[in-house]
């Protein structure tokens, strides 16, 4: 009896051991976009003042009725949608900004929790320099249309949340 509770007990540390591996490998997999040192998300700050508040304001509330876009809650809902994460670098600040892919992929990482925590998808995969320079390549030809089809894509599903 006392062989069978060793070997039960070791089995069940074991499967543990499995268990603890399995999560830790899946958390590095997946880190979510809200991994950045006090280092990198001070940087990213920075770099959202000095090149996206003049247009989407410190809060990211933008200026609606003067076709700039509010962020807040709106850039976790379009990772939703397909060419929704495309649309979040492709436009003309982001594209334009003068900042090294790895800078905008930091960026990024930083800002959509800050605007949008509560419609960001669990699991949101981060940024890199890698897509951020992929994606700097292509840019569709009509931001206000691709704008437009994403919103009314949108609308097509539930409700906010």
């Amino acid at each position: 009896a006392a062989r069978s509770a060793r070997t039960g007990d070791a089995m069940n540390r074991q499967r543990a051991v499995v268990t603890l591996a399995a999560t830790a490998a899946a958390l590095l997999l997946a880190t979510p976009v809200t991994a950045l040192s006090p280092q990198e998300a001070a940087r990213a700050r920075l770099h959202y003042l000095q090149h996206c508040m003049g247009c989407h304001l410190a809060d990211g509330r933008g200026a609606p009725e003067q076709g700039v876009p509010s962020m807040r809650g709106l850039a976790g809902r379009l990772l939703t949608l397909p060419g929704g994460r495309e649309y979040l670098v492709q436009v003309p600040g982001v594209m334009n900004s003068g900042l090294s892919d790895a800078d905008t992929a930091r960026l990024m990482n930083w800002l959509l929790p800050q605007v949008s925590a509560e419609t960001l998808p669990p699991g949101t995969l981060p940024y890199d320099a890698a897509e951020i320079a992929r994606l700097r390549r292509h840019r569709p030809l009509d931001m206000i249309a691709t704008r437009q089809a994403l919103i009314e894509l949108l609308e097509t599903q539930s409700p906010a949340r």
